[in-house]
């Protein structure tokens, strides 16, 4: 007989060393964001693309992924508490009421300010290099999903962002909160997200031999140049089936979670809702209107 509910409490610290915590959380950010840097790193081979060009691009992504990410929670989740604590919002400590202070690396991170730093990181990188933008999200989008699902895994690890009280025989009883039977909500989007990078590696893959056809001398295009690195695929298209296929799914998801901060109880749709219907209208737009002309 199957069990009626999953006792949920690992210790968030996997190890110290040294005096400094190692937790889940943050090694499951620094696996998701090297396993993008491998998928994109391929991408760049595939398509013959300079190392030099490649080269700064992972500074480029951490810094703006991290710094929007820790930004939009102050701003976006909690802003009563950080717009008297602006030093908390860089820095990884939490300052005490005599004086002191502690360790509490960074607490909060959000998707959708993470997602907004990202974009901006991009941009500020294709002006470096000399590269087309909407090439290089596209590239970034393929391999954004497998470090969504990583990040999600380390909210599960946290024992955060928890689901609805459920009595589905997969539920979660996370001991750290209370002993309800709760929705796996960071589980149930670590595995969309999974699905959703598979299914942007085929299109990738099965678009790649496309090129590659395209490219030999019998189709009158003699230089990589001449085509869009998405081809056969118009620029802006993996982009726009990222954001449209997290956000969307983001978006209702979160009719299983509790809310995340106080202000969210009465509303119609939560913050990270509200948040995420922009993404999907960009994400739409990208998919069937931007390039489609050209």
């Amino acid at each position: 007989m199957l069990p009626l509910s999953i006792h949920w409490n690992p210790d968030p610290e996997l190890f110290s060393l040294l005096g400094v915590s190692v937790r889940y959380y943050g090694l499951l950010w620094v696996v998701g964001i090297a396993l993008a840097y491998l998928v994109v790193r391929q991408q760049y081979k595939d398509k013959k693309l300079a190392d030099e060009k490649f080269d700064p691009l992972f500074l480029y992504c951490f810094i703006g992924i991290l710094a929007g990410a820790r930004l939009g929670h102050c701003i976006f989740y909690d802003w009563a508490y950080y717009q008297n604590h602006f030093l908390e919002m860089i820095l990884p400590i939490r300052f005490l009421p005599d004086g002191g202070w502690k360790w509490t690396g960074y607490a909060g991170l959000a998707s959708h300010g993470g997602t907004l730093g990202l974009m901006l990181a991009l941009w500020l990188y294709c002006r470096k290099v000399k590269m087309h933008y909407m090439d290089v999200v596209d590239m970034i989008a393929i391999a954004t999903p497998i470090c969504a699902c990583c990040i999600r895994l380390a909210n599960l690890m946290n024992s955060e962002i928890i689901g609805k009280a459920t009595d589905v025989p997969w539920a979660f009883v996370f001991e750290r909160v209370d002993m309800v039977p709760r929705h796996p909500g960071q589980l149930y989007e670590a595995l969309a997200y999974f699905l959703f990078f598979l299914g942007m590696v085929y299109l990738y893959r099965r678009g790649l031999k496309q090129r590659q056809q395209a490219l030999q001398p019998e189709f009158g295009v003699n230089k990589p140049k001449d085509l869009p690195l998405a081809y056969p695929y118009h620029r802006g298209f993996f982009f726009g089936l990222c954001l449209a296929e997290i956000f969307t799914f983001r978006f209702f998801i979160e009719f299983l979670k509790e809310n995340q901060v106080e202000f969210e109880e009465g509303m119609a749709l939560n913050m990270g809702q509200w948040l995420s219907i922009p993404f999907i209208l960009v994400g739409l737009y990208f998919i069937f209107c931007y390039g489609r002309k050209k």
